[in-house]
């Protein structure tokens, strides 16, 4: 019966009819059936119950079993030997989601492949620019954002500096310069010096606006003994067409001391091998930048603090918020009806984190009162701590902006 059993659940045959005197040529297994006899109530004969199957065929011979067998077949199918090859996990079902996975990547990356590409989409939008011209000029390109620009949907002139300033440090950074400080060489960390704008001039022929890519140029050239210049020149990144032209000249500070220092020669051989020997992008402005006080100024603005946002690596105001506050006191009704078209800044002393200034400015060139209508206007700048001690003095000049297209609404 068990050698029966083991068999049919490898050979699953159709069942057949029981035939006790069916003769085999193989041998079967003798099995002890004790306890397998009639019951007591049978009266000798074999009772087979309705469910009961005839042993299967083996090499086309029936077999039989002798003696008197009550045969029972359970309803339940017999589970499957557990062997290594069943207990396999379906590598199959993981092919084919590997396979969905590759295919769906080829697809979209074809898709990305073939999209047409706008001439004005920015060459490196990830990257921090390039160096270019012989590797002594670093270009970058930005995109001007939704909060870079001002009521007239234009860019302000502090996006402008905030992207002179950012293409100078990715400059020094790029050409591995730059050391453990905010634009500092690895001598300068060493002997803790670092950089300061005490001269800034930029001209703005025409301001980019939301959605526009300008391509940013800079370079550096010794001036004086002791100095460097940094001259920028932006581009339209989708025409060519000159928007900003700026040229600074940078001294270095002791940041312990807080004291103007040479160029020692360990920094000057780092950086000398930059330098290009070209004119200012910018004739400079040789004239003299008027002192203002209370008398002499048309508005005046107190109480301005820097927040600590404001603040550099370096604990110092960083300069382009200067030109923030100077415009603080800057007429409404001009810079509503004019553009800033230049300006020139002379920094002269840094403010940290607790100083209180005030802005003041003077109009020239046109009366106050017809600001909104006059053609070219020229205004005098001086930012002050509370003291009277100068931080800057500037001088902007102004041009009408284009008029604009008004829509009546009354009819």
């Amino acid at each position: 019966m068990v050698a029966t059993s083991a068999t049919s659940s490898f050979f699953p045959l159709p069942s057949s009819s029981l035939d006790p005197n069916a003769k085999t040529n193989n041998k079967v297994t003798s099995t002890n059936f004790a306890g397998l006899g009639p019951t007591p109530n049978s009266g000798g004969r074999m009772k087979v119950k309705p469910n009961a199957q005839a042993p299967p065929k083996i090499n086309g011979k029936k077999v039989g079993l002798p003696g008197s067998v009550e045969i029972e077949t359970s309803q339940q199918q017999q589970p499957a030997p557990r062997t290594f090859i069943n207990q396999l996990p379906d590598w199959s079902m993981l092919l084919a989601a590997i396979t969905t996975v590759f295919l769906a990547a080829e697809k979209q990356w074809m898709m990305l492949d073939w999209k047409p590409r706008r001439s004005d989409m920015i060459m490196d939008p990830f990257g921090l620019g390039r160096i270019v011209q012989d590797g002594l000029v670093f270009r970058q390109n930005f995109s001007i954002r939704s909060y870079e620009i001002g009521a007239d949907r234009s860019a302000s002139i502090e996006t402008v500096m905030n992207h002179l300033q950012e293409t100078a440090l990715n400059h020094v950074k790029t050409a591995g310069l730059l050391g453990d400080g905010f634009g500092s060489t690895p001598e300068m960390v060493r002997k803790n010096l670092i950089w300061v704008v005490t001269r800034m001039q930029v001209v703005v022929d025409k301001y980019p606006t939301w959605g526009d890519v300008v391509e940013v140029d800079t370079w550096v050239s010794q001036s004086g003994k002791n100095g460097m210049r940094r001259d920028w020149l932006v581009r339209d990144g989708n025409t060519g067409e000159i928007l900003t032209r700026a040229s600074s000249v940078w001294v270095m500070m002791n940041k312990l001391t807080r004291r103007l220092s040479k160029i020692p020669e360990e920094v000057r051989g780092e950086i000398e091998p930059y330098f290009v020997d070209s004119d200012p992008v910018l004739a400079e402005d040789s004239r003299k930048l008027t002192k203002l006080d209370d008398k002499t100024a048309d508005y005046v603005r107190s109480g301005l603090t820097p927040r600590w946002n404001d603040l550099d690596v370096n604990q110092h105001v960083n300069n382009v918020k200067y030109i923030g506050w100077i415009l603080e006191s800057a007429p409404v009704g001009m810079m509503e009806s004019q553009k800033l078209k230049s300006m020139t800044l002379e920094y002269r002393r840094e403010c940290g984190r607790d100083s209180v200034l005030q802005s003041l400015t003077a109009v020239s060139g046109c009366d106050i009162g017809n600001l909104g209508t006059a053609g070219e206007v020229e205004c005098q700048h001086l930012l002050r701590l509370q003291d009277g001690a100068e931080v800057v003095r500037g001088r902007t000049e102004w041009s009408s902006k284009t008029p604009t297209t008004t829509w009546d609404i009354t009819s």
